[in-house]
C-alpha cells in the first residue's frame, strides 16, 4: 500500500521517546518510603513531602474542635483544683491546726509535683501519644484528689496534694501540643488562647461555687467536687484519636524518650529559646500564684471582705484575665508573638504599680480586672510559641518541661508574697512584682524569636 511507505515507522517512535525524556527531566525526583528511620535523603521532592506530611491540617474540622474541647476541659480542671485550695486554706488550717507556712506549702508542693509530672509525662507523650498519656494523668489526679478528702493531718494531705500535682503537670503541655497539632497555623495563637481560657473557666467556677458549697459540704466535700472535671475530661478524650501529624512522625521516626529532652538544648539557638521561655513562664506563674492564692485571704483579713465579697473580687479579676487571654490570641495571630508579649508586659508593669497604691475596695475591684487582663493575658501565647519552636518529637516535652519549670519558680510566689505581706504590707509585696515584668520584657526582646505562621516540623 503506497500510503504506508510514505510515513516511516521509526520517526514517530523516536519523537515519542524524545518527548517522554523531556517530560521525565521536568518532573521532581520520586519520593520513596524509608524503611530505616535513620536514613535521610536530601532531594527536594522528599523534603517537601516530609514537610507536608508533618504539618498541621490546612483547614479546621470536627477533630480540631474535639481536640480543643479535650484540652481546655483538662486545663479547667487544673485551674479549678488550685483555686479551691486557695479558698479552703483557712478552713483546712483551722481543722488540721496548720501554721501559715504549712498551709502555703500545700500549694507549693502541688506545683513542685506538677514540675516532675510535666517532665515525666511530657516525654512519655512524645513517645507514646497525646491521648494515651493524658488518660494516665487524669486518672492519677482524680484518685489522689479524692484521697485529699480523707486526710487526717498535714503530712498525708501534703503527700496527696503532691501526687495529684504530678497528674496536673501533664495537662498544660500535652493539651497545648494536642490543640496545636489539630489546628492550622493561621489559628495557632488563638487556639492556644482558647485552651488557656479553660484554666480561667475552672478558676471562675471555683470562685462562684466555693462560697456556696464550702459552708455546706466543708473542705473535704470540695475535694470530692474537684474530681468531677476530671471525669468530664476523661469522657471527652475517650472519643479522640492521636493527631495525624503525630502519627505520621511516629511512623517515620520514633525516638527514645530521653532524646526529646535533649532536643530542648540541641544547639545554641534552641537553648536560647528554652531559656527565654523559662523566664517568661517563671514570671507568669510567680505573679499569678502570688496574687491569686493570697488575695482572697488579704481581702478578708485586712479589708474586712466576707467570703462572698472575696469571691466577687476573684470573679471580676478572672473575667479580666479571660478577656486578656482572648485579646492576646487575636493580636498574636495578626501582629505577631513578640509585639504582643511586649505590649502586655508593659501593661503589667503599669497596672501592678498602680494597683499597689490603691486601698479603696471598689477601686481595687475594677483595677484588679484591668491588672488581670495584662498580667494573665500572656497565657494565650506560650502554647503557640513553644509549639512552633520545637519539633513534633519534642513538642509536648517542651511544653511540659519549660512551663512546669516556670511553675516551680512560680510556686515560690505564695511564700515570697506571704512573707513580704507579713513583714511589710501586701501593697509593698505587689509593687515588687513590677520589677519581674521588666525582666520579662528583656527576655522577650533578646531571647524569643518571632515564629508567627511557622509550620509545625
Amino acid at each position: 500500500m503506497p500510503h504506508a511507505r510514505s510515513v516511516p515507522a521509526r520517526r514517530p517512535r523516536r519523537w515519542r521517546v524524545r518527548l517522554l525524556r523531556r517530560a521525565a527531566r521536568s518532573l521532581p525526583a520520586p519520593v520513596l518510603p524509608l524503611k530505616d528511620s535513620h536514613v535521610t535523603t536530601t532531594t527536594s521532592g522528599t523534603l517537601a513531602a516530609d514537610a507536608a506530611s508533618a504539618s498541621a491540617p490546612a483547614h479546621v474540622n470536627g477533630y480540631s474542635w474535639k481536640a480543643l474541647a479535650g484540652s481546655a476541659v483538662g486545663y479547667a480542671m487544673d485551674g479549678f483544683d488550685l483555686l479551691i485550695l486557695g479558698f479552703m486554706l483557712l478552713a483546712i488550717s483551722a481543722d488540721l491546726h496548720l501554721t501559715p507556712g504549712q498551709a502555703g506549702s500545700l500549694v507549693t508542693w502541688t506545683l513542685i509535683g506538677a514540675v516532675f509530672g510535666g517532665i515525666f509525662f511530657g516525654m512519655l507523650s512524645d513517645r507514646y501519644g497525646r491521648i494515651r498519656v493524658l488518660t494516665w494523668t487524669i486518672m492519677l489526679f482524680a484518685v489522689f484528689t479524692g484521697l485529699c478528702a480523707f486526710a487526717q493531718g498535714y503530712w498525708d494531705l501534703l503527700a496527696y496534694r503532691t501526687i495529684a500535682g504530678i497528674g496536673l503537670g501533664g495537662e498544660f503541655g500535652i493539651g497545648m501540643a494536642l490543640a496545636a497539632e489539630a489546628w492550622p497555623a493561621r489559628h495557632r495563637a488563638r487556639v492556644s488562647s482558647y485552651v488557656a481560657l479553660g484554666w480561667q473557666l475552672g478558676v471562675l467556677g471555683a470562685a462562684l461555687l466555693t462560697p456556696l458549697l464550702l459552708p455546706v459540704i466543708g473542705w473535704r466535700g470540695m475535694f470530692l467536687v474537684g474530681v468531677i472535671p476530671a471525669v468530664v475530661a476523661w469522657v471527652i478524650r475517650n472519643k479522640l484519636h492521636e493527631p495525624e501529624v503525630f502519627v505520621k512522625r511516629q511512623k517515620s521516626e520514633r525516638m527514645p524518650a530521653l532524646q526529646s529532652l535533649k532536643l530542648l538544648v540541641k544547639d545554641r539557638a534552641t537553648t536560647k529559646v528554652s531559656l527565654g521561655v523559662i523566664v517568661l513562664t517563671s514570671v507568669q506563674n510567680f505573679g499569678y500564684y502570688g496574687i491569686m492564692i493570697w488575695m482572697p485571704s488579704f481581702l478578708s483579713k485586712q479589708l474586712g471582705f466576707s467570703l462572698t465579697k472575696s469571691s466577687l473580687w476573684t470573679a471580676v479579676t478572672v473575667i479580666g484575665m479571660m478577656a486578656g487571654i482572648w485579646v492576646f490570641g487575636q493580636l498574636a495571630d495578626r501582629i505577631g508573638r513578640k509585639p504582643s508579649f511586649l505590649i502586655f508586659q508593659l501593661g503589667s508593669v503599669v497596672m501592678v504599680l498602680l494597683y499597689s497604691q490603691l486601698s479603696d475596695p471598689m477601686a481595687m475591684l475594677w483595677a484588679g480586672a484591668l491588672m488581670g487582663l495584662f498580667v494573665n493575658g500572656m497565657m494565650g501565647g506560650y502554647g503557640a510559641v513553644m509549639s512552633e519552636a520545637y519539633p513534633t518529637q519534642a513538642r509536648a516535652t517542651a511544653q511540659n518541661v519549660l512551663f512546669n519549670i516556670g511553675r516551680a519558680v512560680g510556686g515560690l510566689g505564695p511564700v515570697v508574697i506571704g512573707s513580704l505581706a507579713m513583714g511589710y504590707s501586701f501593697q509593698v509585696a505587689i509593687a515588687l512584682l513590677a520589677a519581674i515584668y521588666v525582666l520579662d520584657m528583656l527576655a522577650t526582646a533578646f531571647l524569643i524569636p518571632e515564629l508567627k505562621g511557622q509550620e509545625l516540623s
